[in-house]
């Protein structure tokens, strides 16, 4: 996959009647040297962030799905770490994870200590990263809708099988398949069919110990056309945690992805 500095980012075509983008946005560990140079972590200490913070393996997950697929669906997906910025999150106030330091810009890491200079500002990352991204999302949505109608986005994550600092609702359940809803987005069929792809694992849960799911602001909380849902792996069922390689449970949850996306098709 190629990526070039101003579009960091990759629309990969899928069947033209697929309404499904899976959506992978926190699976790269790339971090652009001018991007390095404001980080006051050493590269060790980097790159153990890098490990915790990164959903790694989730690319691989995304593609071994689609290439299983009958009706291939279309992937979004992230050429840059996350430390660079979180395309996820709110760029303003509304972001509940501003609280420690991870708004859409990381200011803390994982374990709540310094990742970039006190009073860092943000702004310039956001400008160049942020709203790209967000503007090429709300286009993939766009072009789903007017080619079919309605668009079914699949946010593949994954999340450590232990609690990091920095999680706000770490205390709750934290099952093999977390599935992250949300009320306007998620229809009951849409969750249905996810829990069933997914029973194989030892259990799903719902939004614990992470909630929601990505919808580009422009249809948030407007249109019904747009289905949503996050699929959160815990990484013990697939790779050796933190960090580590994939193993044989990677090929399994391709599977179910793909079993989920067969089963959105027209």
């Amino acid at each position: 996959m190629q990526h070039t500095p101003d579009a960091p980012f990759q629309l990969l075509p899928g069947a033209a009647a697929s309404p499904v983008l899976l959506h992978v946005p926190h699976s790269s560990r790339v971090v652009p040297g001018s991007v390095r140079a404001d980080i006051v972590l050493e590269d060790g200490a980097l790159e153990r962030e890098l490990d915790h913070i990164t959903d790694s393996h989730t690319a691989e997950i995304a593609a071994a799905a689609a290439a299983l697929c009958g009706l291939t669906p279309w992937r979004f997906v992230n050429g840059l770490s996350r430390l660079v910025v979180d395309p996820e999150r709110f760029p303003d106030e509304r972001e509940e994870m501003l609280s420690v330091g991870m708004g859409a810009v990381y200011t803390r890491t994982t374990h709540r200590e310094a990742l970039r200079p006190d009073g860092f500002d943000g702004t310039p990352l956001v400008d160049r990263y942020f709203h790209p991204y967000a503007r090429a999302m709300t286009r993939a949505v766009r072009d789903r809708l007017e080619a079919v109608g309605r668009v079914v986005i699949i946010d593949v994550h994954s999340y450590p099988s232990a609690p990091l600092p920095y999680e706000l609702h770490g205390a709750g359940s934290r099952p093999p398949i977390c599935l992250g809803t949300d009320p306007f987005h998620t229809p009951a069929g849409l969750l249905a069919e996810a829990e069933k792809a997914f029973a194989g694992f030892g259990g799903t849960g719902l939004d614990s110990p992470f909630a929601g799911t990505y919808v580009p602001l422009e249809h948030y909380g407007q249109d019904a056309r747009v289905g949503a849902l996050m699929v959160e792996i815990r990484r013990d069922v697939y790779m050796t945690e933190p960090g580590g390689p994939a193993g044989p449970g990677l090929g399994a949850l391709a599977v179910a992805l793909a079993r989920l996306v067969d089963a959105l098709r027209p």
